[in-house]
């Protein structure tokens, strides 16, 4: 389970106040399974990796109850524990409920075993499993790398040789702030601050190599949430655009076949169903214009490149002496077309 926390975090290295904090709690896994909201996936060559919820030692033991006693408490670990040695061989765990652009990632790994490599790393802004960032340990290797694949080639490494000792527990943090990256282990830079701009966001994912038995623990992201194209729209009108008192935009997603909110200048309006206007409007390619108090409403059709509609937008304008419904269409009409100009597919407007 993952569980999500909230809030005005300030002071997170190179994010803004209103960054969200994802911390991925264990304690409710299965052991043995998968970790939900995981996929297992593999780049380079050979088989997925075997990943799997394990119980270990804590990262910080507790004092032995007595002189040479072991601590009997255990905490779950994300384990990759397949021995499969092919030498190209990249086993991924991606996180798929989110996509991540600025963030700072915090885990602890612990490399186990392995007879050709000892590894553990971060695959990060990943597109696909021929296109991330990555950086990674080695504890046989006794390096700390960095490196981008792009279309399914990896770059040449970047870092230094840095000890990393096997079978204890080390912190790595990774951070992420437009097209700069810094990675810290153990509470030391070994690599400078480093400029990329290939990847601008993507997913998540834990990363080893070949035969690498590893374990994964205390991960926690703070990040700021990416606003979707069609909210990031909505935004704008509303700032350039003081006469209009609200917006809600009503399309279909994969998710959600029906006609509902996606896109709102009120948050809570995000997710409400669509009514018969919205329905006529996208099907019939036909304004509609009223009345709601004070407040003149249009909602017209959004069409793609095409002509076809793709949503209906709803807008909601201050009424000035004398204007009626048909004045409201005229208002809203180059508004709409502020919208339209934005995209070329419903994909990019929607997704």
């Amino acid at each position: 389970m993952t569980r999500w926390c909230w809030g005005w975090l300030g002071l997170l290295a190179g994010l803004h106040l209103g960054a969200a904090e994802l911390v991925v709690d264990l304690t409710t896994e299965t052991v043995g399974a998968l970790p939900s909201g995981w996929r297992s996936a593999v780049a380079g060559e050979g088989p997925p990796g075997e990943w799997q919820i394990r119980l270990d030692h804590p990262t910080e033991a507790a004092p032995p109850a007595a002189p040479g006693a072991a601590s009997g408490v255990r905490q779950p670990v994300i384990a990759q524990v397949s021995t499969d040695a092919t030498d190209e061989r990249y086993p991924l765990l991606i996180y798929e409920r989110e996509s991540f652009g600025d963030f700072v990632l915090r885990l602890r790994f612990k490399t186990v075993a392995g007879t050709r490599e000892q590894m553990a790393g971060v695959a990060f802004r990943l597109q696909d499993e021929r296109n991330f960032y990555v950086v990674r340990a080695s504890a046989l290797g006794n390096t700390f790398r960095f490196y981008r694949v792009f279309e399914g080639r990896r770059d040449a490494p970047i870092g230094p040789s840095w000890t990393v000792t096997p079978g204890v527990w080390h912190e790595l943090v990774v951070e992420a702030r437009g097209n700069k990256f810094r990675f810290r282990l153990d509470g030391q830079e070994p690599i400078p601050e480093l400029t990329d701009n290939t990847f601008r966001t993507g997913k998540l994912a834990l990363w080893t190599k070949s035969d690498s038995v590893t374990y994964f623990t205390d991960l926690r992201i703070t990040y700021t949430p990416q606003v979707p194209p069609v909210q990031q729209l909505v935004n704008e009108l509303m700032q350039r655009n003081p006469r209009l008192l609200g917006v809600r935009v009503y399309a279909r997603t994969a998710r959600r076949p029906e006609l509902h909110v996606v896109a709102a200048s009120d948050p809570a309006d995000v997710g409400r169903p669509g009514g018969e206007v919205e329905r006529a409007v996208v099907e019939t390619l036909t304004p509609y214009a009223g009345r709601a108090g004070r407040r003149l409403v249009a909602t017209l059709p959004l069409r793609d490149v095409n002509g076809e509609a793709v949503a209906a937008v709803r807008f909601e304008l201050r009424a000035s002496p004398g204007q009626n419904e048909a004045d409201a269409v005229a208002r809203a009409r180059p508004l709409l077309q502020q919208m339209q100009a934005r995209f070329q597919t419903p994909e990019e407007l929607i997704e």
